[in-house]
């Protein structure tokens, strides 16, 4: 049994304070909301974020950081990415001297276009093994049992199998890679291009259009990311092109709901008003603009989603604008 502290407990922080607890550890699930907490501790439901699921007695929530991370040996960083910095200034005084942190957090510091492992580095120094936890995974089927393979990367191999071998459970199933640019990059950027697919399946486009967005976005992920220093293999698999599909085509995508809407000619604030959790997209989409901007790269997709969302933009506007661009081969 190990002891398990959680930063964030929306639905994915809640549903893997679940799969810890049914793994066999204690868990202590930190959040700033009073209601989540009460329901949790209560009632042993998440009544926000993820109402149909019964929480075990091993898991309680707390709005004490210091309380959360007493002598935790994971520390799962669960919150919405702006917060990294924030939150990681404050935890770093906490930490257990061993603890391996861990981030499931998918987005990129608009203010730096750092990454997560990057702000922890800067923020928290580099005692502690760093952990990304990525691939295609909605928390509501994780949950259901329905069976789910992501990635845990590290340069630290031990922490990555420490990661795999403790939250891996049934219908969880962990690989290991020591790519963590990769694996950030495919996290965040995905969502970028989950809203260029939402905005072609609300203007009506079907399957061809989502395909082409699917893999030309893969080509515009792998750009960026082997510019940082990315392996390509990392793309091909699960915290690449799994999750990339995944938050593409899935009705559960909250990134995917924001484009849909837009395509529909919604106004983004009125979107956004709806949801009752981060569409890290949104944020994710400026901060690739400019870091794609400071390479000198080309990132169309990114481009024109960046021109919806902060531009006024129409969606249809957008689509045209990608398929009048100049031919040319399809690998450079």
């Amino acid at each position: 049994m190990k002891r398990i502290a959680i930063i964030g407990a929306g639905s994915w922080g809640t549903a893997l304070a679940v799969i810890a607890a049914r793994a066999g550890h204690q868990v202590q699930l930190w959040s700033r909301n009073a209601a989540v907490i009460r329901s949790i501790n209560e009632s042993r439901v998440n009544s926000c974020y993820l109402k149909l699921v019964e929480i075990p007695s091993s898991v309680a929530a707390t709005s004490e950081l210091n309380t959360a991370l007493d002598h935790a040996e994971l520390v799962l960083f669960a919150a919405p990415s702006h917060t990294a910095r924030e939150l990681f200034t404050t935890i770093s005084a906490h930490l257990d001297e061993a603890a391996i942190i861990v981030s499931v957090s998918k987005g990129i510091e608009i203010e730096t276009g750092k990454r997560i492992s990057e702000i922890v580095k800067e923020v928290a120094g580099t005692s502690h093994p760093f952990v990304c936890l990525s691939g295609p995974s909605f928390a509501k089927e994780v949950i259901a049992g329905h069976p789910t393979a992501i990635v845990a990367a590290s340069k630290d191999a031990a922490a990555a199998h420490a990661v795999q071998n403790e939250l891996s459970f049934e219908n969880l199933r962990i690989y290991t890679n020591a790519d963590v640019i990769g694996t950030e990059i495919g996290g965040s950027v995905k969502n970028v291009m989950a809203i260029a697919a939402g905005m072609a399946t609300g203007l009506g486009f079907g399957s061809n259009s989502v395909a082409a967005l699917i893999t030309r976005g893969l080509a515009e992920i792998t750009r960026l990311a082997r510019r940082e220093g990315a392996q390509v293999e990392t793309l091909m698999g699960l915290a690449g092109l799994g999750d990339l599909v995944l938050t593409c085509t899935g009705t559960l995508s909250r990134n995917r709901f924001v484009g849909e809407e837009l395509g529909k000619g919604r106004r983004l604030e009125e979107i956004t008003a709806e949801l009752s959790e981060v569409a890290e997209g949104i944020k994710t989409a400026r901060a690739v603009k400019q870091l794609a901007n400071r390479a000198n790269l080309e990132m169309p997709i990114v481009n024109e989603v960046n021109a919806v969302l902060y531009e006024g933009k129409s969606a249809r506007d957008a689509v045209s604008e990608l398929m009048s661009r100049p031919l040319r081969e399809e690998v450079s």
